[in-house]
């Protein structure tokens, strides 16, 4: 019976890992509003656990929301409703955080495991290292990574998974690397983090809509740019 258990919970994590959604790359105007927001933070984000089964023990959750194009555009104008932003503060605010996209590929973690020290990335003597990662063999390491000492209010009404038992982290990585290559290849089908260290490894990936899938990867309130 324990050696069943074994094999079955790690197939049925594998079949809930197949439905999720797949996300567009694309950049230009969308057409949110603010009771969107809630589909898009799901789309862009991802939740994975490390379990050992032999020993009943959770040693990493990791749920991570990539910052990506849409997914600001979607926040912002959350954002803007929720602080009564003016038409021009929300252009202002729009334009600047669109701009980041350019330089950096951005995520918002919130992980916990067995123990809490070990858990905390910013750390040097973190028991895990996080890298991005694609399907073409592209592997970079972060240029920052921002530990959130006590994450407020926005981060908990934007995040809600964010909660006092898990650390919380803007993690950065370079759109290009030392070579000048993409960071997250072009003709990539599929991009993600992974976390290593001394007790195992796991990967949260994002499926990148081809061509043909972008309109329902982008949801049915929003227009890609061209």
């Amino acid at each position: 019976m324990r050696a069943r258990l074994l094999w079955v919970l790690p197939s049925a994590l594998a079949l809930c890992a197949c439905a999720e959604p797949q996300v567009s790359l694309t950049t230009g105007p969308r057409e949110y509003v603010a009771s969107d927001y809630p589909q898009v933070l799901k789309r862009w984000t991802r939740d994975q656990s490390l379990i050992v089964f032999q020993e009943l023990d959770d040693k990493l959750t990791v749920t991570a929301t990539y910052e990506s194009w849409d997914f600001r555009w979607a926040y912002v104008v959350r954002y803007a409703a929720d602080y009564r932003l003016t038409v021009e503060q929300r252009r202002e605010l729009l334009e600047r955080t669109l701009h980041e996209t350019a330089e950096d590929h951005e995520f918002y973690v919130a992980l916990y495991g067995t123990n809490w020290r070990w858990t905390d990335l910013s750390r040097p003597t973190s028991a895990w290292i996080v890298r991005l990662i694609d399907d073409q063999g592209s592997e970079t390491v972060p240029s920052k990574i921002e530990a959130i000492v006590k994450p407020g209010a926005i981060e908990r009404r934007y995040f809600p998974y964010t909660t006092v038992w898990r650390h919380a982290f803007r993690i950065r990585f370079p759109r290009q690397g030392i070579d000048g290559r993409a960071t997250i290849a072009p003709n990539a089908r599929w991009f993600g983090l992974r976390f290593a260290g001394a007790e195992g490894n796991q990967e949260l990936r994002w499926d990148i809509a081809q061509p043909e899938e972008r309109t329902a990867a982008l949801g049915p309130d929003a227009r890609p740019g061209s």
